[in-house]
């Protein structure tokens, strides 16, 4: 009796140790029958929200007010290589400053770069939302 349960615990094990290796591996991104029946796109990579609203504020609010002050574009940007344009308003879309290729990133550029766009756009303490906050009764004053 002792045997026939040794026996079965053996094959039991063996047999459950051996169904989770396979002598050809498969990747899931690889593996036919899976992506047949998962249409999944968890291979995309898609942008939140936040990153989306970041990367719009970064193009149309950051760089452009950054680019124009004088000092930044002194130490870390160079001189855009001008194309021959017909329109005016061709030459004038674009800012003329561009960021150097070759440098390493300093926290000493960012925090340039943030004076510079501060000193552009001053916060206004009375629309800030710190101002709202403590007018409310229990966070508040």
């Amino acid at each position: 009796m002792k045997q026939l349960t040794i026996i079965s615990l053996t094959l039991l094990i063996a047999l459950l140790s051996s169904g989770c290796s396979s002598s050809v591996e498969v990747t899931p991104s690889q593996n036919k029958t899976l992506n047949n029946i998962s249409k999944s796109n968890a291979s995309r990579k898609k942008d939140g929200a936040m990153q989306r609203a970041l990367d719009s504020w970064l193009k149309k609010d950051w760089t452009p007010t950054v680019s124009q002050d004088k000092e930044i574009q002194k130490k870390y940007m160079e001189k855009k290589k001008e194309e021959k344009s017909n329109t005016l308003a061709e030459k004038t879309k674009e800012s003329q400053f561009i960021d150097k290729k070759n440098k390493n990133f300093t926290i000493q550029e960012y925090i340039d770069k943030a004076a510079a766009y501060m000193k552009a756009k001053p916060n206004d303490y009375n629309n800030s939302n710190v101002k709202k906050l403590n007018s409310l009764p229990v966070i508040g004053e």
